[in-house]
């Protein structure tokens, strides 16, 4: 069946009609990954927008739900040159065919997917509908297409009631269980799945607890905390600072998630209460942009955006560089930063734009990218490491008075 992409401009792509068969208004954004279509697909930071994956085959290994970031897909639409329909790998367990139709995300493939990202390179992000129908005039369409929004998303992605994910050891595999590859060999035997005993674990956290407030989270946040030894606490986004206080937390993480983040007002209070608490803090693309909006900084919208698996950020003050995983649309002005209370720990190599802060006299440090990848690079993990010594400290010190 034919379909149409029609963007605020004007512009029309023709191609091929493919997973749920329905019309949608959304933000038309790119991806630049060469995989991990899943793993994007099940982001919650995708709510409100319709993603184009620039490289030009999906869904050549299939969906492997293991893989999957969140519960369910959140973009509204997806859009791709070519998917393949029949993919290969033994641990597929549907085609991505069939996840967009489960998920009822609608899509469209065979437009030119270059063409497209250029035009949202050169004229920045802009609206569009996915649909089906032949329209023959654009005068309806055009103005409900400059009138979408993507509003307040972070409520609609969010956990529904808080819960815990418990820092463990694999015994039988004599080490932490990975966040970040979840793929076992051991439990696959001439391509199938195998029933295994279950293993034996204990618990490695230290004593460490983490409090996080689930603004759209991944699920590799909490898998990496606990990996580490961590026992986490995922929190809804509207849980007050007080309840998170209340439980003790040695720290607290702010995680990723879709929209604009002004439109966060209320967080953006309760983030400020966490911030004048003595308790460390690291906090992740838009807990980063919350906590900079909560004490004073400014935000704006980027052009067209970092999405995807390749981007570079320099460490200023070690000076090491990392290739991060990325999604975002907005970004901090550094312009309007206060030395007193942060200063830029982290920038794009490519542009110029901040990706990180360190807060002044605070156990605070955020960042931009995403040290937990799924899909990406893992240049960057040892963040959360950094988190774990932050914590460490504090606890010790505190213990020492």
């Amino acid at each position: 069946m034919k379909a149409f992409l029609i963007l605020e401009d004007g512009t029309v792509f023709e191609g091929t009609q493919i997973g749920a068969q329905k019309e949608i208004i959304s933000e038309i954004v790119f991806n630049t990954s060469m995989a991990g279509y899943l793993e994007v697909l099940t982001d919650p930071s995708y709510a409100g927008q319709a993603v184009c994956m620039t490289y030009p085959l999906i869904g050549n290994y299939g969906i492997c739900r293991e893989d999957m970031e969140s519960r369910r897909a959140w973009p509204d639409g997806f859009i791709v040159r070519e998917l393949s329909r029949i993919p290969s790998n033994f641990r597929c367990d549907i085609t991505i065919q069939e996840f967009l139709k489960e998920n009822d995300v609608p899509g469209i493939a065979g437009i030119d997917t270059r063409a497209l990202t250029k035009i949202l390179r050169e004229k920045g992000t802009m609206n569009g509908m996915i649909t089906t129908r032949e329209y023959d005039s654009f005068e309806e369409i055009l103005p409900k297409l400059k009138a979408y929004s993507t509003g307040k998303v972070v409520e609609t992605v969010t956990c529904h009631k808080k819960y815990e994910v418990n820092g463990v050891t694999d015994l039988a595999q004599n080490g932490p269980i990975s966040g970040s590859s979840r793929f076992d060999p051991k439990a696959y035997k001439d391509g199938k799945r195998e029933k295994r005993p279950s293993l034996v674990r204990e618990r490695n956290g230290g004593g460490l607890r983490v409090a996080l407030l689930d603004l759209g989270a991944k699920d590799n946040i909490a898998r990496s905390l606990a990996a580490r030894g961590c026992d986490v606490t995922v929190y809804p986004a509207g849980t007050t600072a007080e309840e998170i206080l209340s439980s003790f937390p040695d720290g607290i993480m702010l995680s990723n998630g879709p929209g604009d983040p002004k439109e966060c007002t209320d967080m953006i209070a309760q983030i400020r209460k966490l911030y004048d608490s003595e308790v460390p803090i690291f906090a992740i693309c838009l807990g980063h942009q919350l906590m900079a909006l909560a004490t004073g900084a400014d935000t704006y919208k980027m052009k067209y955006g970092h999405r995807g698996g390749n981007h570079p950020v320099k460490d200023l003050e070690s000076g090491k560089i990392y290739i991060s995983s990325q999604n975002h649309g907005y970004v901090v002005d550094t312009g309007k930063l206060d030395p007193a209370v942060a200063v830029p720990a982290f920038i794009n190599v490519n542009d110029g734009t901040n990706e990180g802060l360190s807060y002044t006299g605070k156990n605070i440090f955020t960042v931009q990218f995403h040290p937990e990848a799924c899909p990406g690079p893992q240049d960057s993990g040892d963040l959360f490491a950094r988190f774990i010594n932050m914590m460490k400290e504090v606890k010790t010190s505190a213990a020492g008075k």
